[in-house]
């Protein structure tokens, strides 16, 4: 019989995973208000509170190896699957269970502090996504020659442009060792020769991650990074399989 220690150190594992979210209206703004309308443990007609099903019936097993792309029209579903595979969100019903140190990079700019200098904001952005202190001065050099931030780094965030920033957060992503990788969409907004740049060192972070989830509209960044995909639509996965199979049959949707 197998036990929890015959399991994947690395892994994800979902089964009939839904994530909903309740919307309250002027009336009934908070949930103890809702909760206070609750009668004889039904809820009354005045203080229903509509629910938006994010999520439908997630069932998924990613281990140590896979790198996963996720692909699907903007409201399918694909950020809140990310965080609910980070162990942000928590199923409503069903189960969902995250083994593994994991780094959710879904904006860039996350854990940044725009009063504080670049060098400063390395070492925070790097205990925001789980390293230590000491793990991330020993990166600050290759940081800095890869940003070409120069003396900028020594100033507040805040003198920086948009393109700076980026470079910035970008170098220290792309520094990190994680176990699980959950990246969203917008790694990818970067200007193009950065990203050429970058491309090499996302190739490495993703190596040195034990598995990886990663949402892009880019066909092209897909299949560098990824070897199977998730099509999500409605909330629910709709295909899971070969990065190319999926990517045909998401673009030739009807």
């Amino acid at each position: 019989m197998s036990t929890s220690e015959d399991r994947p150190l690395v892994s994800i594992i979902a089964k009939d995973a839904c994530v909903d979210f309740p919307i309250f209206d002027a009336k009934s703004r908070s949930l103890k208000k809702t909760v206070m309308g609750l009668v004889g443990g039904n809820i009354t007609t005045e203080t229903k509170v509509p629910v938006i099903q994010a999520l439908r019936d997630i069932t998924l097993t990613l281990e140590h190896g896979d790198r996963v792309g996720l692909v699907g029209h903007n409201g399918a579903g694909k950020s809140t699957l990310l965080r609910l595979l980070a162990g942000i969100y928590e199923p409503t019903r069903g189960f969902a269970e995250v083994r593994g140190r994991v780094a959710p990079v879904f904006d860039l700019g996350v854990g940044m502090d725009p009063e504080i200098s670049g060098l400063e904001n390395i070492i925070v952005r790097g205990l925001f996504l789980g390293m230590t202190r000491k793990q991330m001065e020993e990166r600050i050099d290759d940081i800095a020659d890869f940003t070409e931030l120069g003396d900028f780094l020594r100033m507040p965030l805040r003198t920086y442009s948009t393109g700076m920033r980026i470079r910035l957060a970008l170098g220290v992503v792309t520094s990190i060792d994680p176990e699980i990788l959950i990246l969203d969409e917008g790694i990818g907004a970067v200007d193009a020769a950065f990203l050429e740049k970058s491309k090499k060192r996302l190739a490495e972070l993703v190596e040195r991650a034990g598995l990886l989830v990663f949402a892009s509209h880019s066909d092209e960044f897909l299949r560098e990074l990824c070897d199977t995909a998730i099509w999500m639509e409605h909330g629910r996965i709709r295909q899971q399989g070969g990065i190319d199979e999926v990517l045909a049959g998401y673009k030739g949707r009807t």
